[in-house]
């Protein structure tokens, strides 16, 4: 069991490109996550910064989450990854990332968070579903990158997970 860290505190913030290499070794640590290339980790931190947050520990990155508006549904954002390290779990930070993230100007007209997860992915599930409902907010679901339509047996069913903000943010209008 991870100690807490409660004397340490966490920032987050946008990453840069010169973070590449340390999401990427962040990644790699986080198993059963998949690894993406380096280069692929360097571009999201250049290109997809402002829909990225990064958490940083004493100068170590602790935290990261991967995200993007979809292009053709602007009011939809979609993370990819979400990373936390063992120095820094059991603190809340994937859902402190997730509303550093949904607060931010360029998700000013996202009314719609999606992402994919294996049904065995527990932390995953559990995060986005405490994120739902502490936003008073739907959670769908349902198969979508199936097994063996899409990966040829190989992975585990990625199934859709929608939170619907707009119908939440109806409600307490």
């Amino acid at each position: 069991m991870p100690t807490l860290q409660t004397d340490n505190p966490i920032t987050l913030r946008t990453p840069s490109s010169d973070d590449g290499p340390a999401v990427w070794e962040l990644i790699r640590e986080c198993k059963p996550l998949d690894e993406n290339s380096r280069y692929c980790n360097l571009i999201q931190c250049d290109h997809f910064s402002e829909t990225c947050v990064l958490a940083e520990m004493d100068g170590d990155v602790v935290g990261w989450i991967s995200g993007y508006i979809v292009p053709d549904e602007p009011d939809t954002l979609f993370i990819w990854q979400v990373a936390v390290s063992e120095k820094a779990r059991g603190q809340g930070l994937g859902r402190r990332m997730l509303n550093e993230l949904v607060k931010r100007d360029i998700c000013n007209g996202v009314d719609r968070i999606r992402t994919t997860i294996t049904k065995d992915n527990d932390a995953s599930w559990g995060l986005f579903t405490r994120f739902a409902e502490k936003k008073g907010a739907e959670l769908d679901s349902e198969a979508h990158f199936k097994k063996d339509d899409h990966f040829d047996g190989n992975q585990s069913t990625e199934h859709m997970v929608t939170i619907t903000l707009a119908e939440a943010l109806e409600a307490a209008a």
